[in-house]
């Protein structure tokens, strides 16, 4: 397959790709030659067009403008994925982005010269530098319970959630303390399913403002782990859960209310650490999602405490590689931040090498001319 040479490759046209994508373009890389967007989807809208059609805009956690092209207000009634994929695909358009699409990223290595190279379904392309924008999407987080194998009803995670309608009628148990978690149990309750709720510890919902002050309290939560080398925490475990008037009345009816940690999945339910059990038909893990790194599995990064050590969007272990949605920014919230600080720290050091080969090329062509 043809091997293809950028300074910069951009793995992932979500929101912190495009972000990269953006600042790249218009502080000097040219597309294609300069630069490229590798992504794994069919179309426009990163993880957002894989999202459940019940996830409305209006309930959306939150989607943030892209640089310099702002959403707008678009129906709140509107699926969230036909937004986003709209959305990002007019701005693909708009600032003619050079995404490649369908591209499956195998695997990233390092070549002798110190480039990395990235192999994928559909050729090579070598950079100077890589942004990793790929997200949390393809790695499900699956916790591991005594039972689970015996369980002889339906198991299934958010990434397999399609619609509340589905359940109707049926007993099932939601594991997980996230805002998916409290989305479903109010969904599948106003479609007639039976729910119950299981979480590690008690939820924690919050009145405060998630304003921009809000925000910065919680990348630097986050951030304190990456720049240790630890595995980073879900933001959620940092934010708590809104107590929006929706979520409130779901409180005073009794669907989110937590029956506490499971111990035990049994052939027709579950039990619990107070001891309790119930009868189910349906888990729901809403458990939440794992960076999906593994194609970066053979440049080995992991430090002995489990995580990649982090200094902003760089990885220490190896300079030339950025992780976007990786950390503080793996949440709406940072994305777009983190992909134009991954951007400008590439640019400065592609102006950098770009300026030393200049001056190698210069004496090598004076000593030419001496002689």
């Amino acid at each position: 397959m043809r091997e293809h040479n950028v300074e910069v490759a951009v793995i992932g046209a979500g929101q912190a790709g495009l972000s990269a994508a953006y600042y790249l373009k218009h502080r000097g890389l040219a597309a294609e030659s300069g630069f490229v967007v590798l992504d794994a989807n069919d179309g426009p809208g990163g993880a957002w067009r894989h999202r459940w059609d019940s996830l409305t805009l209006g309930s959306a956690h939150g989607i943030h403008d892209l640089p310099r092209f702002p959403l707008g207000t678009p129906d709140p009634r509107e699926p969230a994925s036909s937004v986003v994929s709209r959305y990002y695909g007019a701005y693909e358009t708009e600032h003619a982005l050079p995404v490649q699409r369908p591209v499956r990223v195998l695997g990233v290595s390092q070549t002798a010269d110190g480039r990395l190279r990235i192999s994928t379904d559909r050729g090579e392309w070598v950079a100077r530098f890589v942004i990793n924008a790929t997200g949390t999407w393809d790695k499900p987080y699956w916790p591991s319970y005594p039972g689970q194998r015996d369980f002889r009803g339906t198991q299934l995670h958010t990434r397999d959630f399609r619609s509340a309608a589905d359940f109707a009628g049926r007993r099932v148990l939601v594991v997980g303390g996230g805002t998916s978690a409290v989305q479903f149990l109010l969904q599948l309750h106003d479609a007639g399913a039976g729910t119950v709720w299981s979480t590690r510890r008690p939820p924690e919902f919050t009145r405060r403002p998630f304003d921009a002050e809000w925000g910065r309290g919680v990348e630097q939560a986050v951030s304190e782990r990456t720049r240790a080398g630890l595995p980073p925490l879900s933001v959620v475990a940092a934010t708590k859960l809104p107590l929006t008037a929706q979520y409130q009345q779901g409180i005073d009816d009794g669907v989110l209310l937590s029956r506490g940690p499971l111990t035990r999945l049994t052939p027709d339910g579950a039990e619990f650490a107070d001891g309790s059990a119930i009868a189910a038909d349906v888990f729901l893990w809403a458990t939440g999602f794992r960076a999906s790194l593994d194609h970066l599995a053979s440049l080995h990064l992991r430090e002995a405490g489990g995580g990649i050590r982090m200094d902003g969007p760089r990885v220490v272990k190896l300079p030339q590689l950025f992780l976007v949605g990786y950390g503080e920014s793996s949440s709406t919230l940072g994305a777009t931040r983190a992909g134009r600080a991954a951007a400008m720290a590439a640019l400065q050091g592609w102006s950098t090498s770009s300026q030393a080969n200049s001056v190698t090329v210069s004496s090598s062509q004076s000593r030419r001319s001496t002689a």
